[in-house]
């Protein structure tokens, strides 16, 4: 068997074949592919323009959030060295209870609505209001950073914890007599 040896002539160079029109899916026309880009433009823009025609929606609000306020409470809470929280009410700075013992969701509650103070440069001085909602919901709030916690939302455990600051400190009713 033997090789070809390769000669002094150079072999023929191969060129591209044309493409025809039975290979491209356009059939050499280019004004498809315009199209198509044309089409993507007009719907970002009628979208950019229908985005800017809506008015921002408007959180439709539930009636179980904007029951009318049965009572309400301004309140200090206060570490204490023995690792308690000290409860004082904001007008007369009187203790009126005290929350002793670990108090995790206490904790957590009152360190989260600290940190919202801390992150806007605000000190103590202003009190968290508790409030009680005439449909039973209890929510503590912090009117210097507008934050607000829905109490009820962590179950009746964690909500016993802040509703039994109600009556705190409050004397005790006599008892009546009925005859």
């Amino acid at each position: 068997m033997s090789l070809p040896v390769a000669s002094g002539h150079a072999a023929p160079s191969r060129r591209a074949a044309p493409v025809t029109h039975d290979e491209d899916p356009t059939g050499g026309r280019r004004w498809p592919l315009w199209a198509l880009g044309l089409m993507a433009l007009g719907t970002l823009g009628a979208v950019a323009w229908q985005r800017a025609q809506i008015d921002p929606v408007m959180p439709v609000a539930d009636a179980r959030l904007v029951a009318p306020v049965a009572w309400q409470r301004a309140l200090h809470f206060e570490d204490r060295p023995d690792g308690s929280i000290a409860v004082r009410e904001a007008p007369s700075g009187r203790e009126i209870a005290r929350m002793e013992g670990e108090q995790g969701f206490a904790r957590g509650v009152l360190r989260t609505l600290a940190h919202a103070r801390q992150r806007r440069g605000l000190g103590p001085q202003e009190p968290f209001t508790l409030t009680g909602h005439a449909n039973g919901r209890l929510t503590l709030a912090d009117p210097a950073t507008g934050e607000r916690i829905d109490l009820e939302s962590f179950g009746p455990t964690n909500f016993a914890v802040f509703a039994r600051l109600r009556h705190a400190g409050a004397p005790a009713t006599p008892a009546v007599a009925t005859p």
